[in-house]
Formats: structure tokens, sequence, C-alpha cells
């Protein structure tokens, strides 16, 4: 798990004005909330947070306007849907020790089945509860030979030590679809009459 260090200012502008503002001079808005605390409204440097979101799950420790630092995951990222650009964040405060509950990517490997087998993810995500501090960055799963009506469940995947599932055990993460061959249309018969006179 990696944690990413920022320097970060409170804010006391809200509105769409000041967002702009922020946004103009390569910041992004955000917001920190959990355990019971006021919600903290924030600005946080634009790049080093761009690098930081490409983690899944990371732990952020927020300087806040030069003071202790915060433990926060990123809960909701809004972005441009244009531009792509990083509109506004709320992050959520963890402490050291503490479970939380996220979800981490599910990444395949291997090669079904011969026949032109199809897999679905059903899940992308696979939602865990891990201590605060070493959340898993995704899980692998072998689908190695695997045929059509196959399937994984949630149960049959190896989860990271100190990772529990937070989904049913039996809910289907992957399955093994048999490919649909197209069926030609049929060719009317010469001289068979279509429609109704």
């Amino acid at each position: 798990m990696s944690e990413v260090k920022l320097a970060v200012e409170t804010r006391t502008e809200f509105g769409k004005g000041a967002a702009r503002r922020i946004r103009r001079d390569n910041k992004v808005p955000g917001v920190l909330y959990g355990h019971g605390s006021q919600p903290l409204h924030l600005t946080l440097p634009g790049h080093e947070l761009l690098l930081a979101l490409r983690t899944p799950n990371v732990l952020i420790s927020l300087a806040i306007d030069g003071k202790g630092d915060e433990l926060a995951i990123p809960k909701a990222v809004q972005r441009d849907p244009v531009k792509g650009f990083l509109e506004h964040v709320d992050l959520l405060l963890v402490k050291r020790g503490e479970k939380v509950t996220v979800e981490i990517p599910v990444h395949t490997e291997g090669e079904l089945a011969p026949g032109g087998n199809l897999l679905e993810h059903v899940l992308v995500a696979l939602p865990v509860e891990a201590e605060a501090t070493h959340i898993p960055q995704s899980v692998t799963v072998s689908v190695a030979g695997l045929a059509a009506g196959a399937a994984v469940h949630a149960k049959d995947i190896v989860l990271p030590s100190g990772a529990t599932l937070a989904v049913d055990e039996d809910a289907v993460v992957l399955q093994v679809l048999a490919a649909q061959a197209e069926e030609a249309p049929e060719e009317a018969a010469e001289g068979e009459v279509t429609a109704e006179a």
C-alpha cells in the first residue's frame, strides 16, 4: 500500500465561482469527512493529487495548513467529462489500524478453454474490508482452462492477508459464456409468397 503526502489548505470560499478560481490555480477543491467530525473543506494540489489517484485506494497523508497529518482515502472523484481534469474530490478520514470497506480491481490471467468462449466480468471491483494502511491494490484470478458455464464466486478468490470479503461469498465475480454464432436469416424459397395479398 503506497502512502502519498500532500500539503493542503483549508478553504472558506464556496460555490461555482470559488471552485473555478481554485481550478485556475491548478488546484482541486475537496472535502474531508468521517469519524463524526464536521466536514473540512480543502484545496488540494492538482498535479500531485492526479498522480496519487493513479493508484487505486491510495492512502493520502494530508498536511493541513502545515499542521499535523491526517490520513484519508479517496471516496469519490469528479472529473470533467470532456477534458478529464479533476473537478472535486471527497476524502474519507481514516486512522491507522482502522478497518475500512473499499472496492479493489479484479484482474485475470490465463487463457480460457478453447472454443471461442467469452469472459464476463460480473464484478469489475471486489468489495473487501481491510486495515486502512494495508489496503490491497488489486486481486488476480486465474481463468486458465475455464469452459463455458464456469463461474468464479467471491469465496473462490484468494485475498491478500488481512483482507476479508465485504460481499456475499456466493456472489458471481466472473463467468464464462459460450460464444454465440450468428445465424444467417433463412432465405425465402423461390416463388414463395412472403406477404399476404
